[in-house]
């Protein structure tokens, strides 16, 4: 019959992605003609436990450029961005997410802009981003244990040695 052992350890008990397309809108000082570029930098985000679901809160600067004055002078306006999302991440076998759970929120897809566009002096713009959280928290496992039996060798002495006083001289002769 085996006997086991419960071991306390960290894993990851619940992992889980989510795409996300967001809408935003800002309106620059100047009047829009043509929108001739947009990118999105300095991407930041963390994730907390929020009564049992994951919250991540994150932001991220979108850089627009664009014509104006009839299409004769352009400029760069820059825009911060924040978003918060609550996360129902499943638990792995009856796992519990607490305040001692670890979580690791990681940018699986950059933000990037899908969609930019200019109505009634707005520039409105489409963002996706896909966001891979992982939550690692204390679980057991058990484990067989072999019997307890003594696998040391034992060293047996292959003779004892003669201490010899006396050296009889013609013994070689």
């Amino acid at each position: 019959m085996a006997n086991y052992k419960e071991i306390v350890t960290k894993a990851v008990i619940g992992k889980a992605k989510k795409t996300n397309s967001m809408h935003f809108s800002f309106t620059p000082d100047e009047t829009v003609d043509t929108v001739l570029g947009c990118w999105v930098i300095n991407h930041t985000f963390s994730g907390t436990n929020q009564s049992g679901k994951v919250g991540v809160t994150g932001s991220f600067d979108v850089n627009v450029w664009y014509a104006y004055d009839n299409d004769t002078k352009t400029k760069v306006n820059t825009k911060k961005f924040g978003y918060n999302e609550l996360l129902n991440v499943p638990l792995k076998d009856e796992a519990t997410l607490t305040n001692t759970s670890e979580i690791i929120v990681r940018s699986l897809k950059q933000p990037t802009v899908t969609n930019v566009s200019v109505s009634d002096g707005n520039i409105v713009l489409d963002i996706e981003k896909e966001l891979g959280v992982e939550i690692v928290g204390d679980t057991k496992i058990k484990v067989p244990v072999e019997d307890t039996y003594d696998d040391y060798e034992e060293i047996v002495d292959e003779g004892e040695v003669e201490n010899i006083d006396e050296v009889n001289e013609e013994y070689l002769a």
